[in-house]
Order: structure tokens, then sequence, then C-alpha cells
């Protein structure tokens, strides 16, 4: 018995020991992870100031190369600038945030037609001392931002088929994404749902080695990756563009350059009249040069005798000729806009363009003879595009005027869609004017029919004896009565939720647009005069104060920063592209040289892009997860303000995105990034991998901005 009981005493002190023990460790484990958690709290991730401490990546030959940062003469070193310093231009400039400013009537809508509203942003952009930086009372700078409502975004599929759903463009405060309910609703609740737990990821992989090669296409040196068709089940196409269908995986690869090599383009305005001929050598155009009298090859140049153009007579004879049939025509003052169908004679826009007239050639994708790459050479606005059975990148009623001359459209085929399009993009009593040549007779009856079915009225008939050709000018109705009297209502009228403006990937519609008739609707009234119109904003357009600050705040920048700041030399710039353009700002501020802008408003952005128009300025709608519509060396410079920073989880290889950059920018173009510190610095490795020399950097608190060059490396 005491055996017994001796037992079970050791046995519950056993017991109790055991517990003991278990708590201690449970006590220390808990006191090990406070005192952790307390450090990590306490620590703080350091932020570098300066890009000098990036270090060098490897080219994709496996060296390491020598920096090539290049400050502005102008721009002190970072480690050597004082308080004073922190004052200048660039200081100023790059304390402006990223901005919106859209019209809340207007939307964003996607690849179905559906509408996803855009609320209203706030900006703070205006001019303030001088240096591009607005200020409240008592020096404090206000940063207010506010973005699209989140949608879901689907994937874009293999073939191309793109959507337009809004992009989760939230801003990035402490690590947690507000969207724009909690920073519009005032209340917990919409506060608390605008917090979210999830973080993105950096954009760029600071770790990633890239190694570039050449392209190796049927299209070689003039490759348009979402147009050429590169691969047919082992049947070539008989000809090289198709419908826009981008690849499964966006090109990482490098167009080479022209085999004869590539020049130096010729400056503007001498530019309109020669061109160097090997930086556009195509089989076909060789062929087709030597059938025209409009250009002509004379050494080492194509060039572009004076008003000489496809059609008997001259181009300037062509222009008299239209403006005998409608005196009401202004060349350059209630004509201003004007999109050239087929691009056959790019000399059209350049005698338009000494009348203040902007024109903006649409090659098609039959283009065999690459006459848009020979307009961009020139130094004229051109984009590819695709034009059979989805829309054109541009909103509603926004050109002036249409031109189709020779352009050989079956405008009567698939139903009439294709001018149908046209009727959309004209502005409501616009001119559509056609000029053919030995035009059939049922072509002719069909025309007919088609023009008065969706009520365009014939102004003028002409033929013209010297070139031989019959010019029509028609003109797109004012106001919506006139469809009321139609005997056969064919084609309809659109139901009242089909948006005009839905463009990306949307097919084109078989019905009409009513016509706007409120004058708080964009389009019932024609715009003022050119260059008024830059400057004038009309009733249909919200926040006028907000739009005027963002035009005093880029010219503020333009001209303290741009033009003065970073050793540009800007007598070699003509062709520009804004890749993120809001409210064309930044055109605006440039057309004190003489250069164009295509102002590009991304798909998944408010849309700002009919306010670009009404002012006098042309773009596009366009997803950057995807290439440009355009050749390649297209540009002389791009500009980029807070264009990565808006992608996020957006596009599957933001990297591709960089590689088009290098695809459509020329050997000794530019590029200016502004961007967030973050963004910028892995940015700038990747441009050191395709050996584009960094010009300049800068960087003040989280905001930064670089200037690159392209040189004419290839791998």
């Amino acid at each position: 018995m005491a055996v017994t009981r001796f037992g079970r005493q050791l046995q519950a002190k056993g017991s109790y020991g055991f517990c003991i023990k278990m708590t201690a460790v449970g006590v220390l484990g808990l006191c090990f992870i406070l005192i952790w958690s307390l450090f990590s709290s306490s620590s703080v991730v350091s932020q570098r100031s300066t890009f000098g401490e990036f270090s060098e990546p490897v080219s994709a030959n496996g060296k390491v190369f020598a920096s090539q940062i290049r400050p502005s003469k102008k721009e002190p070193r970072r480690d050597q600038a004082s308080k004073e310093d922190k004052k200048s231009k660039f200081d100023s400039d790059l304390g402006k945030r990223d901005e919106k400013t859209v019209n809340g009537s207007e939307s964003s809508v996607n690849k179905g037609g559906k509408e996803a509203s855009n609320e209203e942003k706030g900006n703070e952009s205006a001019e303030s001392d001088g240096e591009g930086l607005q200020k409240e009372e008592g020096g404090e700078k206000e940063e207010v931002e506010a973005n699209d409502k989140e949608q879901e975004e689907d994937a874009v599929d293999g073939e191309g088929e793109g959507n337009e759903n809004s992009e989760e463009d939230a801003e990035l405060i402490d690590g947690v994404d507000v969207d724009q309910e909690a920073l519009e609703d005032g209340s917990d609740e919409s506060k608390s749902k605008g917090k979210k737990k999830a973080k993105t990821g950096p954009l760029f992989d600071l770790k990633a080695h890239y190694t570039w090669k050449l392209c190796s296409t049927r299209s070689k040196h003039n490759y348009i990756p979402c147009i050429d068709v590169e691969s047919a089940g082992g049947r070539l196409q008989s000809y090289r563009h198709h419908e826009r269908s981008c690849p499964r995986t966006p090109p990482m690869c490098l167009v080479p350059l022209p085999l004869d090599g590539y020049g130096t383009p010729v400056r503007w305005p001498e530019s309109k009249l020669k061109i160097l001929y090997k930086n556009v050598a195509h089989p076909k155009l060789a062929a087709f040069v030597k059938t025209q009298s409009w250009v002509v090859e004379s050494g080492e140049y194509l060039t572009f005798p004076q008003n000489q153009t496809e059609l008997k007579g001259g181009v300037m004879h062509y222009l008299e000729s239209i403006e005998e049939m409608l005196p009401d025509i202004e060349w350059g003052k209630n004509i201003r806009l004007v999109l050239d169908i087929g691009c056959t004679d790019s000399g059209f826009a350049a005698a338009l363009l000494d009348k203040d007239v902007l024109t903006l050639t649409l090659g098609l994708k039959d283009d065999l003879v690459d006459l848009a790459q020979v307009a961009l050479e020139r130094g004229l606005p051109a984009v590819v595009s695709p034009f059979e059975k989805r829309r054109l990148p541009f909103p509603s009623i926004v050109f002036d005027a249409i031109h189709c001359g020779e352009c050989h459209t079956l405008w009567h085929s698939n139903g009439g869609k294709l001018l149908l399009e046209m009727n959309r993009v004209l502005r409501p009593g616009g001119y559509f004017i056609l000029s053919t040549q030995h035009e059939s007779i049922e072509i002719e009856e069909v025309m007919s029919n088609l023009t008065s079915s969706i009520c365009w009225n014939i102004l003028a008939h002409k033929a013209v004896e010297v070139s031989d050709v019959g010019v029509k000018i028609y003109q797109k109705p004012e106001s919506n009565d006139i469809f009321e009297l139609r005997r056969k209502k064919n084609p309809p009228l659109c139901k009242e939720d089909e948006n005009p403006d839905s463009a990306w990937y949307n097919p084109i519609k078989s019905c009409l647009h009513t016509i706007p008739s409120s004058i708080e609707q964009r389009g019932s009234e024609w715009p003022e005069q050119w260059p008024k119109r830059l400057e004038t904003y009309p009733d249909w357009m919200n926040n006028k104060e907000k739009l005027i600050a963002d035009t005093l705040h880029w010219k503020a920048i333009v001209d303290k920063s741009y033009l003065a700041g970073m050793d540009i030399d800007w007598s070699n710039i003509r062709n520009v592209m804004d890749m993120k353009a809001i409210n064309g700002g930044f055109a605006a501020a440039l057309l004190q040289k003489e250069v164009w802008v295509m102002n590009v408003v991304p798909v998944h952005a408010p849309d700002t892009l009919p306010i670009i128009f009404e002012r006098g300025l042309v773009g596009v709608y366009h997803d950057w997860c995807e290439s440009f519509g355009t050749y390649p060396r297209s540009y002389d410079l791009l500009h980029a303000d807070h264009l990565f920073s808006r992608i996020k989880k957006r596009c599957k290889q933001p990297v591709a995105i960089v590689v088009e950059m290098d695809r459509i920018v020329r050997p000794g173009g530019w590029a200016i990034i502004r961007d967030k510190v973050e963004i910028l610095d892995p940015l700038e490795g990747i441009f050191r991998s395709l050996r584009w020399e960094i010009r300049m950097t800068y960087n003040h608190e989280k905001e930064g901005i670089m200037c690159v060059q392209k040189t004419i490396w290839r791998p």
C-alpha cells in the first residue's frame, strides 16, 4: 500500500511539473513575439534619395558597362544640393502628383459596350510661382487624387480581343489601396470598405536579368506586332496587315534596323520635301515610287515636289476646287481637324498643314506600300489601324471633316457599315469629302442610297477637268428632326444605352446615333475657330477652372523644365507622343514648338479624349498592355507621366511596354518619364540593358523624373 501511495504521489508531481514547463514555454514564446513585433514595427524601410546608388545592370552579353548619367547643366548634383536648390524647377515640377481631370458626363466603356461611369477626379494642377507647382496659402501643398471606380479586370485573350474595363487605379497609401468610394464618401463604412489587406507587389523585378535578341519576323524592320500576322498555319496570306490581333505573349524582342542601316532623319521642315530613303525602304515601296509623280527617288532621298499630288493638276488646285464648291470651308479656322482615309498621298496632309489644319492620316491594313510610314518620316501625323469590322480608336463626333481621296474603300460593302463609322466620328455639320476617278454608275447609285439613308446632304458635286476626278462633298445633319422624315427607318436609331464613344475592340454598329441637342451635350455646337478653341471650354466641360489650371501647370513644366533643363535638342524633335494624356495640356504647351503630339488616352483611364479633340488636338484610345498601331522608329520623343504606376497588375509583362517604347522611338529619340521612385529605379536598369543613355534623373521625396535617349545599338 505504501509503495502504491508513493507511486501516485510521484505521478501527480510529474504531471504538475509538465504543466509548469509547458506554461513557461508558452509565456516565453509570447514574450519573444511581442518583443519581435515591437522591433519590426519600429524599423523604417530606407528610401534612397538619389539614383546614383543604383548598381550597374548586366548587359545582354554579360558585360558591365559604364553609367551614362548626364545631369542637365542647370541641374545640380543631388549630393551637392542645398535647401535653396530644392526650390529649383525640377523640385517644384516633381511636387506635382499624377492628375486626371475628367468631364463627369464622359465614360470609359468595356468591350461589350457597357458603360463604366467615370467619377470626376480632383487635381491640384496649376501654376503657382512659375515653377509648375500649386501651393495653398501658408505654403502647404495639397495633394488630392481620386481615381476610377475599381472594377474587375478580365485577361486579354490570345487573339487580342482585349477589354477596356477600368483598371484598379487607386492610390497606394502606406501600403493600403484606397479606392474612389472611400475617398469621396466620408462615412466610416465606406472608408472601411476602401481599405484592403492585400499589397500590390513591385511592378518590375529588381533582380531580373534581361538578355535581348532581335525579332525574327516576316515583317523584319517594319514589324507591327498586333497588325502584322506572323503565323498563318503554313499558308501565308497575300497581304501583310490583318484585323488587329495581338500575340498571346507580348514581344520581348527588339525590332532590327533597316537592312541598309538607319540614318539621321531629315529635320523639320525640310522633311516635308525630302526624307532619307533607306529609313523607309520596302520592296513594294520601290516599285510604287517608279509609277508616281508626287514622290521621286533622288539619290539617297525620296523627294516630294511642291504642289505635286497623286491627282493631276497638283494639290493646291485640288484644294482650290473644294473651296470653290464650298465657300464656307475655312481651312485652319472652322476646319481644324481632318481625318484622311487611306494615306495614298501624304501631300494632301502636308498642304493642309500650311493652312493650319491638323490632318491625321489613317494607314489601312491593306496599305502594302507602307505610305503611313512615309508620312511619319516626313513629320506628318499618321496612325495604322485596320478598318473593316471594328470601330476606329476615336471618340464620336470629333472630326471637323473626313477626306477620302482615291482611297479605294468600298463604302457600300457589308451593308454600308464603314460609312456608318464615318458618321459616328464626324462632327454634326461636318463634311465628308470624297474624290474618285471613273466611278461606275452602279457604285454611284449605291452610294447615293447609303448617304440618303443616313440623311447626309450632298452639298456639291463637281468633275475637276484638270485632274479627271469627280469630287463630292457631303454634310452630316445638325439635328435629329431629319431622321423622322425618312421613309425607311434603315438603319435604325441606336438605343439609348449604346455608347457612341466605346471604341476599343468594339464592333461597328448598324445604327445611327442621335445628334446632341442640349447645350450641355458635347457636339451640340461647333467649336470656336482655331486657335481660340484651344483655350475655350464649352458648357459640357465640367470644372473649367481645373482645366485652365491644368493648362497653366503643363505650360510651366514645359517652359521651365522640358525646354530649358534637359539638354534636348528640340530642333530634332517633330513627332511627339503623350503616352498617358489627360486633357491635352502637355500638347498645348508644346504648340510654341514646331511639333505635333499624338495624345494617347489609355482605355482603363477616364475618357478625356473628347476634351482633347474639342481643343483642336488629336489622339487615340489605346491599351498599353498591347503594341501601338504604328511603324517602328516613328516618334522622336515619348512622354510618360505616371503611366507605369497606373498599370499595376493590369499588364502581364510591364517590361514589354519598355520594349514597345524601344520599338516606336527613333534612334537618337528621347523619353521623359515622370513617376514614383520605386518605379523609376528598376526602370533605369531596364533602359540601361537596352543601351539607352540616362541623360538626367532627379527625385523629390517619393516622386521622380528621368530623361533617357535611345542609341543605335541592336543586339
